[in-house]
């Protein structure tokens, strides 16, 4: 077997034009190399200022969090406008409970997601959509709940991104004991968006005049580029050990490790080997959900950072668990922070080291407020960067730092294959690496509009964010072909767009697993739906509308595509599996629904009426089945619906389950396939520069049971 480099280096110069082959390099592709490089790196920095702006308020930093906002910087607070450092850092000092590394027993998870970043075409700045949950309690019994929409902007100043505006629009408010209701039990307007349709898909718009000289080499691009592509593939090997946890798919955990790979969990204690990670594994209980199984850790706020001069990077970010057993009528929460550690092992980027750190538990009836059943004290995980503006180590003083030292030894390094090709040649290649980097950012941006725009009911927009020949799953119903018939499914459903909402139940898409192709105009994407629903507290003591109840449903985007389409990024087929988890109320929880018959959870959306899908779920046998509109016995919570992947375990190549790489629609209409178009085919597991490593069998590739 030929070594991976080998089919890369052989695949890259085929990739190269003849003519490139007798062309010398000038100074001035270089520098436009280099602006190009700089700008996407200009989107990551923005995007892990805020992450940090999160972090730092887990654990009441709120002096950290100030030295994220320029000197002139304003932080407009609900309509409060609070201007300079110092008025800044005296109101995060309040905000966050005045306590730096927060109390005993005390949790702050400040959960900041769906990022929707545009860089400005100078390049020197740049502004932010997110969306926001607070889940805080003090330790004593006090506890706060809140959510809401950021619209932020930021400068580049003094070499670094800066904060320069914070924005916040507050969309609802309350405490553990009593759920939330909307901000000020009023309805809810529709806050501005920073960026236009187009936008939404073209994070990085076209740089203007000639680039400056910069004093670098080809080399040098050729490496910084390289850590954005490792990048992208720690961030979705991350990603999918979340999705494999959530399904307690402990097998495909074991094969994200090395061989010597090994878990610890604060608390608790350290596994080492296969056999060991599977046992930590287990303590979450065996291998597969069962009826009424709730083992969900969606993850958020994750900063990547590779190792300079190594093949190495870190992973850190905070997991929500939302946990469960129906059967015996148990639910409760963990928050708690990762802190992993990866190596470049034989080609393919593998978990070396996992230390887990439980912060809080919390049954669902008693909730966090008062310290939970159990959590840490005084323990801060180790960021895995100094500060990004004042460059200092971030420790808290009478805190133990954990997790900063390795707990293996460094492996040795495998070198770097050698750039191959004529200089010219190598430019070619480079471009091409780099725009999968940008593609991975185009895709984030035009998954996040999906959400921000369906939030608030903008069908035109919606529809807008599609390709000329895309395709949208409407839930319960089916596909429809084309822009305008999925707005028309949409208005037809929904309704046109109100001025006033009496509540929103959130689309939230986060946790991407993006592959690229090697040309990088196409994608495939699995995210996740975190859907908190809000409406308004009712005085006469009546309910709301399921979708207008305070709570919680999840839901999978498990076989979504994006493609670049005259220069900016579109969906290109989006399907939707809901839902894996509800709750009725925010009092009982996801432990107080009741069950139901397979008669009682089908039927079809009536929408198949209103507007009859292009293709209905009932066309798409296998891949529709159990789900509500589809076919064979409907399930829904709290039993286990199928969960799809459209990769392969990144590491091993192992098949999961129910797998299939394509857009749904490709199993009924081979012209809605990506390649029927002219866009090549993602890879779907184990990859190298966008090519798929195939270890596994052809007959995995074909669903079966149709």
């Amino acid at each position: 077997m030929r070594p991976i480099f080998a089919i890369m280096a052989a695949f890259g110069m085929a990739f190269a034009s003849p003519a490139a082959a007798h062309t010398e390099l000038s100074q001035q592709q270089v520098d436009e190399l280099a602006r190009d490089v700089s700008r996407v790196e200009s989107v990551r920095a923005v995007k892990d200022l805020q992450r940090f702006y999160a972090q730092y308020a887990q654990f009441g930093l709120w002096q950290e969090m100030a030295d994220l906002f320029a000197d002139d910087a304003e932080m407009v607070w609900a309509g409060q406008s609070i201007r300079g450092k110092q008025a800044i850092t005296q109101f995060l000092q309040d905000y966050v409970g005045g306590q730096r590394g927060l109390r005993d027993g005390a949790v702050f998870a400040n959960l900041i997601e769906e990022p929707l970043v545009n860089l400005a075409v100078d390049g020197t700045s740049a502004k932010g959509r997110w969306m926001g949950l607070l889940l805080a309690g003090n330790g004593s019994g006090e506890s706060r709940i809140e959510g809401g929409v950021y619209e932020n902007g930021y400068t580049f100043q003094d070499g670094v991104w800066k904060i320069s505006r914070l924005e916040y629009f507050p969309q609802y408010e309350g405490d553990y004991a009593n759920g939330w209701a909307n901000y000020r039990n009023e309805q809810l307007a529709i806050f501005p968006f920073h960026f236009t349709l187009d936008e939404s898909g073209m994070p990085i718009p076209p740089a203007q005049g000639n680039a400056p000289t910069s004093h670098t080499t080809l080399a040098a691009l050729e490496t910084r580029i390289a850590a954005l592509n490792a990048e992208d593939q720690v961030r979705n090997l991350q990603n999918s050990y979340g999705y494999y946890v959530d399904r307690k798919m402990w097998a495909d955990v074991v094969d994200l490790f090395t061989a010597d790979g090994v878990v610890e969990i604060e608390g608790v204690g350290r596994f080492e080997g296969p056999e060991g990670i599977r046992q930590a594994m287990e303590l979450f209980g065996p291998e597969g959900l069962r009826d009424g199984d709730l083992n969900d850790f969606p993850s958020f706020d994750t900063v990547i950072t590779l190792a300079e001069g190594k093949r190495e990077a870190y992973s850190r970010g905070f997991a929500l668990g939302m946990l469960g057993d129906h059967t015996a009528g148990t639910a409760g929460w963990e928050f708690q922070v990762f802190r992993n550690r990866f190596v470049l092992d034989q080609g393919l980027w593998k978990i070396r080291e996992m230390r887990l750190y439980p912060l809080l538990k919390a049954t669902y009836a008693d909730g966090w407020a008062a310290g939970g059943t159990s959590h840490l004290t005084r323990v801060l995980p180790a960021f895995t960067e100094p500060h990004p503006i004042t460059g200092e180590a971030v420790t808290i003083s009478g805190f133990r730092e954990a997790g900063a030292t390795p707990l293996l030894a460094p492996i040795e390094a495998e070198a770097a294959p050698a750039a191959g090709g004529t200089p010219a040649e190598r430019l070619i290649t480079a471009q091409r690496r780099l725009a999968r980097s940008s593609a991975y950012d185009g895709v984030v941006n035009v998954s996040s509009a999906y959400g921000y725009y369906i939030d608030e009911f903008h069908w035109k927009e919606m529809a807008g964010l599609f390709a000329e020949q895309g395709n949208k799953h409407s839930p319960f119903a089916g596909f429809y072909l084309g822009k305008d018939r999925v707005q028309a499914a949409a208005t037809t459903m929904w309704g046109e767009p109100p001025t006033l909402r009496d509540g929103i139940s959130f689309h939230w898409r986060f946790q991407p697993v993006i592959h690229v192709s090697h040309d990088g105009r196409s994608a495939n994407l699995r995210t996740r739906l975190f859907q908190p629903r809000t409406g308004l507290r009712r005085s006469d003591g009546g309910q709301n509308t399921a979708l207008n109840t305070p709570g919680f449903n999840t839901g999978m985007y498990p076989n979504d595509q994006a493609v670049l389409e005259n220069g900016i990024w579109r969906l290109w087929s989006l399907t939707i599996d809901e839902h894996y988890m509800t709750s009725a109320n925010w009092n009982e929880g996801w432990a107080g629904v009741e069950p139901v018959s397979s008669e009682q959870a089908a039927g079809q959306s009536p929408l198949v009426e209103r507007l009859p899908p292009d293709i209905l779920m009932t066309d798409l046998g296998r891949r529709a089945e159990h789900f509500r509109g589809g076919t064979g016995q409907t399930i829904a919570w709290p039993g286990i619906l199928p969960m799809w992947f459209h990769y392969k375990n990144p590491v091993s190549g192992r098949v999961p389950e129910r797998y299939w790489p394509d857009s749904v629609p490709g199993l009924d209409l081979p012209e809605a396939r990506l390649v029927s178009h002219g866009y090549q085919m993602p890879p779907n597991g184990p990859e190298q520069d966008g090519i798929h490593i195939e270890l596994t069998p052809p007959e995995a590739n074909v669903m079966q049971g149709d």
